[in-house]
């Protein structure tokens, strides 16, 4: 057993940027207990529990609605609760935010809490904050907001998943139509569009960047003066969206 300074100290050094190998030389803790550290946390589980699961796609899904309509609320005896909100528009929505926190959380309760308007899908643990680093006091876009390391790989392990939780909490896909005058012919033209608005530069920033990782073209619209929004419609990054993302439901 390593007592928790020793794995603060670890953990500070893996977050530096350097490598598992180099990290494990020099504190001779072993590579595979450094990747469980940065994965779930440093605090010893107690007897009978579970370490949250991170390795997988359900997380970088699960990040995703958490930087969207997500947040860590400090509860008793160092218990966090995670709160995810699901607008009742999308029921299928609360079905795919509960089976993420169940992969995540394996054997974890996980509860419905029915609001006006949506279900805010909740589920406690201690350890929380440490796949969820992002918790902090105040709103997200007051302040900044990054993925660790280890984060930043699960998200380039699984983009697309990453990309469904950020479309499910603050997108949409929406079809925009015109009309022309075509041959002296009044013609109707319809075309779809995904659009992503969140306040938070940072939050945008790890959207768009993702896309650009993909391959994915898109454009930050404006609406009331601030940037907020950003759109995908060219035709072809469209249809990446609708295989891998698709409209809520």
């Amino acid at each position: 057993m390593y007592n928790l300074d020793t794995r603060r100290n670890a953990l500070r050094l893996v977050a530096s940027g350097r490598s598992l190998n180099s990290v494990s030389r020099e504190t001779g803790i072993s590579r595979s207990t450094l990747r469980d550290w940065r994965a779930h946390g440093i605090e010893p589980l107690g007897p009978g529990s579970r370490p949250l699961r991170t390795d997988g796609p359900a997380y970088p899904y699960l990040l995703g609605l958490y930087l969207g309509d997500g947040c860590l609320s400090a509860h008793r005896r160092g218990v966090y609760v995670l709160r995810i909100a699901c607008a009742d528009a999308w029921p299928g929505l609360a079905d795919a935010c509960e089976a993420a926190i169940r992969a995540v959380r394996p054997g974890g309760a996980v509860c419905r809490v029915r609001q006006q308007g949506c279900a805010q899908i909740t589920s406690t643990s201690k350890r929380w904050p440490a796949v969820f680093p992002q918790h902090g006091s105040g709103r997200k876009h007051e302040r900044k907001i990054t993925l660790e390391p280890w984060q930043q790989d699960a998200v380039d392990a699984y983009p697309w998943e990453f990309i469904k939780g950020l479309v499910h909490s603050d997108g949409c896909r929406i079809t925009n139509w015109t009309e022309r005058i075509v041959a002296g012919v009044r013609k109707r033209y319809e075309y779809p569009r995904y659009f992503f608005t969140n306040t938070s530069a940072d939050i945008r920033r790890l959207y768009t960047d993702t896309l650009d990782a993909l391959g994915v073209s898109w454009t930050e619209t404006r609406r009331r003066g601030d940037a907020h929004n950003v759109s995908v419609a060219r035709r072809a990054s469209v249809a990446v969206m609708d295989r891998h993302v698709g409209p809520k439901n």
